[in-house]
């Protein structure tokens, strides 16, 4: 009789494990923890043949070595900054991420911190809620048709913003080294980084976290964009250098900013960044819906019952560890 593998879930966010238990039922047994760094995961995670991970981390090649018999570290979510990508390939593990479950919400999220740095729609709701009743302090306000909106990045969430972006009369561009223009059947022009600050009314941010995009929002970046510009950021919070993004504010350099995500995350309190009227922060909400719970919880563990039960996963980020997996694979 075959021993059941062993999978740790590092730290989850939802309230009952009924989708893992199913769908690696008779397959594995769950180690199910509540974690935030390596130290506290690392002494159950020794002897894991997969670990779940949602926050906790960041997984580094020390940590990986600690973990002699795992075959798959699959994250829950899309990113993957925390994981050190190059020691989990020269250990033969392959490493999964879950990149289509939120598209929708982070598109929709981006579009509705646009739309309510435009119209300031928290603002007002801010003076209605103090007792004002007041059009003045909102101004001024432009017109969005005819506006341009650049993307920085031009990725699956990106190219939804473009095409609902088009529908209000926006003219988008776009900046991504990786994407040629007409790639894809979208609104856009490509543009170089520089000219698309220079141009935008709205600069949305969806690059990856890499080393070049970290801080790739710093003070000469802010120094390009237009006085009346709004920044907004549903990528990661690391993209902003969130010091130079208040010396910009400070200074009046730019017109605001609409952020779910923050760096740090979450936000202390106080911060700089906080209590600002021309300033929108969510917690990092941008990828929630109903259906996107749904997705985010079965895509990781289908991925680990794919490997444990000998099969390549679908959502692998590091391909080149293939044929030199501990599965096998």
């Amino acid at each position: 009789m075959s021993v059941a593998a062993k999978v740790v879930i590092t730290d989850y966010v939802w309230e009952s494990l009924d989708v893992e238990r199913k769908i690696l039922d008779g397959l594995a047994c769950l180690t199910p923890l509540q974690t935030k760094t390596p130290e506290e995961f690392v002494v159950q995670a020794a002897d894991c043949d997969a670990l779940l991970n949602t926050y906790a981390g960041p997984i580094s090649s020390e940590v990986i070595a600690k973990m002699p018999k795992c075959k798959i570290i699959a994250r829950y979510g899309i990113g993957v900054d925390t994981i050190d990508l190059e020691a989990a390939t020269a250990a033969g593990i392959i490493v999964t991420n879950n990149p289509s479950y939120c598209i929708e919400e982070v598109a929709e999220d981006a579009l509705a911190l646009l739309l309510a740095c435009a119209r300031k729609i928290v603002v007002f709701d801010r003076l209605v809620r103090n007792g004002r009743w007041e059009l003045p302090p909102g101004k001024p306000i432009f017109r969005m048709s005819g506006s341009t909106l650049g993307l920085v990045g031009f990725g699956n969430i990106a190219r939804l913003v473009a095409t609902r972006a088009a529908a209000f009369g926006m003219r988008v561009l776009y900046f991504d080294p990786f994407i040629k223009q007409g790639q894809f059947d979208v609104p856009g022009t490509k543009v170089e980084f520089d000219e698309l600050l220079r141009e935008a009314d709205y600069v949305s941010l969806h690059p990856p976290l890499t080393a070049n995009t970290r801080k790739m929002m710093d003070d000469a970046a802010f120094s390009k964009m237009k006085k009346t510009a709004f920044l907004i950021n549903c990528a990661r919070g690391p993209v902003v250098d969130s010091e130079a993004l208040i010396r910009a504010l400070d200074a009046k350099s730019i017109a605001g900013c609409a952020l779910d995500t923050t760096d740090p995350e979450p936000l202390p309190n106080p911060h700089p960044l906080r209590g600002r009227d021309n300033v929108i922060i969510n917690p990092h909400a941008a990828w929630y819906s109903e259906q996107a719970m749904a997705g985010l919880r079965a895509g990781a563990p289908n991925e680990v019952r794919r490997v444990l039960s000998g099969e390549w996963p679908v959502n692998v980020v590091n391909p080149t560890v293939r044929g030199k997996t501990r599965a096998g694979l």
